[in-house]
């Protein structure tokens, strides 16, 4: 679900980092790192079930999934170029376990912004 303060925070943290802070398609490891992907894949969280979500999966690997249709991502296209920044890791996570990290992006063709998590459930979840 989007928050507005830590998307608004992790977006304007762009504006403040220098050229090399954004790696070409990496994965962002660390809190507040930023790097460029591109879409590879759009769709719904439930393959063919309209409503249920929505997915995003970049060009990186990382994915993006949310149990709400986010209305940002329905101007998204595959190809679009993005910011994509870490913005939470979860804690106290059962070994092995590393879903529930969320993501803030920034679609630089639409200015669209969202912030979605890397999995439908928290780590230690089911």
């Amino acid at each position: 679900m989007l928050r507005p303060i830590a998307l608004f925070a992790a977006l304007l943290a762009l504006t403040a980092l220098p050229a090399p802070a954004l790696a070409a398609g990496s994965v962002p490891i660390h809190l507040g790192q930023c790097v460029e992907t591109k879409i590879k894949e759009l769709g719904t969280r439930l393959e063919g079930v309209p409503d249920s979500g929505s997915l995003i999966i970049y060009a990186n690997g990382v994915v993006g999934v949310e149990y709400d249709t986010i209305k940002a991502l329905s101007r998204a296209r595959v190809g679009d170029k993005i910011t994509l920044c870490l913005t939470s890791i979860p804690g106290d996570c059962p070994a092995g376990d590393m879903r529930g990290k969320t993501y803030a992006a920034l679609d630089h063709r639409t200015k669209g912004k969202w912030e979605l998590h890397d999995a439908e459930h928290m780590c230690g979840g089911a």
